[in-house]
């Protein structure tokens, strides 16, 4: 069965930002399924416009940034 993004359903989601870089901390179901958490970093480009990119390493500041979104995701997991 393909991906069908109707069945994709968001339960949180919360950004952190800080100059060029978003990190946004969001937990999903899929057809009811399981309840996953996801990470994502989007920077901008040349133009300021945000762009996906990999998340790949953290800082520490980003990580004590995100580190209270996750907890505050995990509610919404059970």
């Amino acid at each position: 069965m393909p991906y069908n993004s109707k069945l994709d359903e968001t339960l949180f989601s919360k950004s952190w930002e800080n100059g060029d870089d978003r990190l946004t901390v969001s937990v999903h179901s899929y057809n009811k399924g399981t309840k996953k958490l996801q990470l994502a970093r989007e920077s901008k480009n040349a133009q300021g416009e945000l762009r996906f990119a990999k998340l790949g390493r953290m800082t520490k500041l980003e990580t004590e940034a995100v580190l209270p979104l996750i907890q505050e995701a995990m509610q919404f997991m059970d």
